[in-house]
C-alpha cells in the first residue's frame, strides 16, 4: 500500500503499461492500492482512477 496518490498513479500507469491490462487504485484504510482491474473487488466507491492501456493515445 501507498500512502501517496501520486506515488500510487505512477506505479498503477507503469503497471498497465508493463501488463498491457486495465490496473485499478483503490483506497483503503491502510492508503492506496493498485491492482489489475479483474481482481478488484473492493466496494466501486473506492476507485480513484483507472488505467487503461489500450484506452489511452
Amino acid at each position: 500500500m501507498a500512502t501517496d496518490l501520486t506515488l500510487a498513479n505512477r506505479y498503477a500507469h507503469s503497471l498497465a503499461a508493463s501488463l498491457m491490462v486495465p490496473v485499478t487504485v483503490f483506497r483503503s484504510e491502510a492508503g492506496y492500492g493498485v491492482v489489475t482491474s479483474d481482481e478488484f473487488e473492493g466496494d466501486p466507491a473506492d476507485v480513484i482512477s483507472e488505467f487503461d492501456p489500450h484506452g489511452e493515445e
